[in-house]
């Protein structure tokens, strides 16, 4: 099982950037795709961005393309989630989570969820 925490959300001025954290707890990080995932109010949740296992392969929404940069670091149990050029319409809980096995987009394939970051961008 795998626990996961996310953390650096907060409120920024459209164009400005934020960098996400998700620190995982539990066995075998390494062996779990992660993705992160947002979900604005009275909509559903959406993919933003995926990575695999060994962090050679990473996959991106279409709306995030270019300005979002998914990473991990194994040695330390985190995936990141570097955000530039923030839009307003970025503005939604953002939610890490983990999967055996390969990439997927869509949420039912994951395994494990964090509780969440708000990330507010203004106009």
């Amino acid at each position: 099982q795998v626990q996961l925490v996310e953390s650096g959300g907060g409120l920024v001025q459209a164009g400005g950037s934020l960098r996400l954290s998700c620190a995982a707890s539990g066995r075998a990080f390494t062996s779990y795709a992660m993705g992160w995932f947002r979900q604005a109010p009275g909509k559903e949740r959406e993919f933003v961005a995926s990575i695999s296992s060994s962090a050679v392969s990473t996959y991106y929404a279409d709306s995030v393309k270019g300005r979002f940069t998914i990473s991990r670091d194994n040695a330390e149990n985190a995936v990141y989630l570097k955000m530039n050029s923030l839009k307003p319409e970025d503005t939604a809980v953002y939610s890490c989570a983990a999967r055996g096995g390969g990439m997927r987009t869509g949420p039912s394939s994951y395994d494990y969820w964090g509780q969440g970051t708000q990330v507010t961008v203004s106009s």
